[in-house]
């Protein structure tokens, strides 16, 4: 269950499912054994409680409606499980099935299933935190977590998975953080739950024993998007070679300290609005001389922070740290010399004189409503809150909400924190992305 629950979290992730979509239980999912929720056929129930079920009780019915929501069929979700592992690195495993239960072919090792374990914590945060509830609740009934036990009993242990089948025995992937460190261990084929979790437990301790006390954090690297058709987007790494755009003339890419500048600057200007509040106001206008070719050097920083809406003598402090590492960097106004292109040679042509085309005008309308659309992400008690949550979420999800403008409203019941200007389709992406997250928001329509 614990790769249904990865393969999940990457779809709604990238939009293929969202947390909210309802999901009608078929036949085979409603008659898988136990454990299970008790799903019937026909049943309607939001992806969301099948992911608690999944991953709190151990439900194998909503593990494989949670695999048939995904990929259609339980058999085409076990080739993206495969898929997923073999991008992983999980070199011994192979999936038959959703929910892990018993099946020929169907198999792994606590090798692999502590790979998994790091990239549930590494690659989904917002999350992880699902798998140390001790309970969840779903619509008419609370799910107590079958790794309770082991969760009240381990001294910083936050998760992960139990499992259990007669031909494993009692298995157990375990997480634990104490300070800076973190374990995980995992060991198949216990012969109860009591003497699993003391096995688990000694493995953590000799972990903890052996790991030092400051030590760089190695991440794992994150695979590639394993998508629906099985193509894998990678989601890191340039190609060795692409076809780019000839660069505007006078206007050469920044130099990296200039890069490293503006990030710097950012970061300064976020905490700074974080220690004091300061009030989103708008940049003043950048003189420049008429009459030139070539506008005067752009102030990066200055564009990029004002469209959070920052104050003056911040933005001012970043363009001077910018300014001073293009100053720097001689070929920042440099213009680029043109590549060699032999271009094609046509014989002349005497060409007749004609009278010039028409011009066409074509008026079209939008049907999605232009860009009359908006995504709210809360309610604040004051205008400074509804800003920082605007700035926090823009940071963090410039993929989609870069054109977006931010807008506080002033309300009765409070401040509402809203991006608008966006198309329906950029709302309705922009609040999927930010769902995936663990950001509630709501689409906002056309004013009527």
């Amino acid at each position: 269950k614990m790769m249904t629950l990865y393969i999940a979290f990457e779809a709604v992730e990238h939009g293929e499912i969202a947390l909210d979509t309802m999901v009608t239980i078929s036949a085979h999912a409603a008659n898988e054994p136990p454990s299970k929720l008790g799903l019937k056929p026909g049943q309607k129930i939001q992806l969301r409680y099948l992911i608690r079920a999944a991953a709190i009780k151990s439900a194998n019915d909503a593990a494989t409606a949670i695999g048939e929501a995904i990929s259609g069929s339980e058999a085409a979700f076990a080739r993206r499980m495969n898929r997923t592992a073999e991008a992983l690195g999980m070199t011994r495993t192979t999936f038959k099935n959703a929910n892990g239960l018993t099946e020929n072919g169907h198999l792994s090792t606590a090798r692999d299933m502590t790979t998994l374990g790091r990239h549930l914590f590494y690659d989904y945060p917002d999350y992880y935190h699902l798998f140390k509830r001790t309970s969840v609740d779903i619509p008419g009934q609370t799910l107590p977590n079958t790794n309770r036990r082991f969760l009240n009993a381990y001294r910083g242990a936050d998760g992960i998975k139990t499992g259990f089948t007669n031909a494993a025995g009692f298995n157990l992937v375990a997480s634990a953080e104490r300070g800076s460190q973190r374990v995980i261990a995992t060991m198949f084929g216990g012969t109860s739950t009591q003497a699993r979790n003391d096995r688990v437990a000694q493995l953590l301790d000799l972990g903890f024993s052996r790991t030092p006390e400051r030590v760089a954090v190695q991440r794992p690297a994150r695979p590639g998007y394993v998508g629906p058709n099985g193509q894998t987007v990678r989601l890191a790494g340039a190609p060795e070679k692409s076809i780019r755009p000839r660069p505007k003339p006078g206007f050469a890419a920044p130099a990296e300290d200039v890069v490293l500048a503006l990030a710097e600057g950012i970061e300064a200007v976020v905490e700074e609005l974080a220690e004091t509040g300061t009030a989103a106001t708008a940049a003043p206008a950048q003189a420049f001389v008429a009459g030139t070719d070539i506008a005067p050097p752009a102030k990066p920083a200055v564009a990029a922070a004002s469209a959070f809406g920052l104050a003056p003598s911040v933005l001012n402090e970043i363009a001077n740290v910018v300014v001073d590492a293009v100053a720097r960097d001689e070929s920042a106004v440099t213009a680029p010399q043109e590549p060699p292109n032999p271009g094609i040679i046509l014989d002349a042509v005497e060409v007749a004189s004609a009278d010039p085309e028409p011009v066409e005008v074509v008026n079209r309308i939008s049907t999605s409503g232009g860009r009359h659309w908006g995504v709210n992400v809360g309610r604040f008690n004051t205008r400074d809150g509804a800003d920082r949550m605007l700035i926090r979420t823009a940071l963090a999800e410039l993929a989609s909400l870069g054109e977006a403008l931010r807008k506080v409203v002033n309300g009765p019941k409070g401040f509402e924190a809203n991006f608008v200007g966006l198309t329906q389709e950029g709302a309705d992406l922009a609040c999927r992305r930010l769902a995936a997250r663990g950001t509630e928001c709501t689409v906002l329509g056309p004013p009527s």
